[in-house]
């Protein structure tokens, strides 16, 4: 009994439930756009989407854990990085999310095979989704195995932080394009954060062979590579404020300005990438938050 408890512990762990709880966040991040875009809401095709979406991100999150199992074992894990930590707690083999993670993959693909045949899926989110799912397991295991090859960081930035929208914009057959560009601030801030987290990683990764950008350069190409990505990401905000972004939702995003500020004095020096996970999240919750009130007035 207690080798089961422990068993279901770790696949629980591993699944990355906080990472999921984000997931579902910029789900309903781009359904919130599409919906004031002019797209109609329609409660079972959103459920739909959510639904088969939890079980295949929880197949990339376990694909992660089982490629990682040896530079998690060999970092100082954070809640940021260092994965779950829960294999090398209770010393269960590395092949348990690789079997969690397929199942997760098949019951994602068999509901939403399911969803799409009675209607409650559009093709095109089927195919927004198929992508996505093939990048995020190629993310950590091959043939592509970006994450060791220094393309991980932009990788992970596309899914989460534009294609994850635009699925959901598309299970609302809702605008792609304007979800995307409306998209890109937070897409810029997500790759901001997947630089400060990929650091406190990097000696561990060196040893265990994971090239990511944090190992490849040096730190004073990694520090002007986050400013200008920083710079980009307040112009784009300007830019899209001009046609293409409600005032509201421009104002909503100033105030994340000090944390983006205060996580690039520190990078390449601070173990913990708080002030960069926080300032993405805190972009999310406020351009959410925008768009809602855009919704409802």
């Amino acid at each position: 009994m207690a080798a089961t408890r422990t068993l279901a512990r770790v696949i629980f762990e591993t699944s990355r439930p906080s990472q999921l709880v984000l997931v579902l966040g910029v789900y309903a991040f781009g359904a919130k756009i599409a919906l004031a875009s002019g797209a109609t809401l329609s409660v079972p095709a959103l459920l739909s989407g959510a639904v088969v979406l939890l079980p295949l991100a929880a197949s990339i999150h376990y694909a992660n854990e089982y490629a990682d199992y040896e530079t998690d074992a060999m970092t100082d894990r954070t809640p940021f990085s260092g994965g779950s930590g829960a294999l090398h707690r209770t010393g269960l083999p590395r092949t348990v999310p690789l079997a969690a993670g397929a199942v997760s993959l098949a019951a994602g693909i068999v509901l939403t095979a399911a969803l799409a045949f009675v209607g409650l899926l559009p093709v095109r989110a089927v195919a927004i989704l198929a992508v996505s799912v093939a990048f995020g397991w190629q993310y950590s295991v091959g043939p592509l195995k970006l994450a060791w090859r220094g393309l991980g960081e932009l990788d992970n930035a596309v899914l989460g932080g534009l294609a994850l929208p635009v699925y959901a914009a598309a299970v609302l057959d809702g605008p792609l394009g304007f979800v995307a560009l409306a998209s890109v601030p937070f897409f810029l801030l997500v790759l901001l954060n997947l630089f400060a987290t990929q650091w406190p990683d990097r000696e561990a990764d060196e040893r265990a062979g994971k090239r990511t950008l944090a190992v490849q350069w040096p730190k004073r190409r990694l520090r002007y590579t986050y400013v200008g990505i920083a710079v980009l990401a307040a112009l784009s905000l300007l830019i899209l404020a001009v046609d293409l972004l409600p005032a509201v939702v421009v104002g909503a995003s100033l105030p994340v300005t000090p944390l983006v500020v205060w996580g690039a004095s520190g990078y390449t020096e601070r173990t913990v990438p708080w002030p960069t996970v926080t300032a993405m999240v805190a972009l999310l919750a406020l351009q959410a938050g925008a768009w809602c009130w855009l919704l409802v007035t």
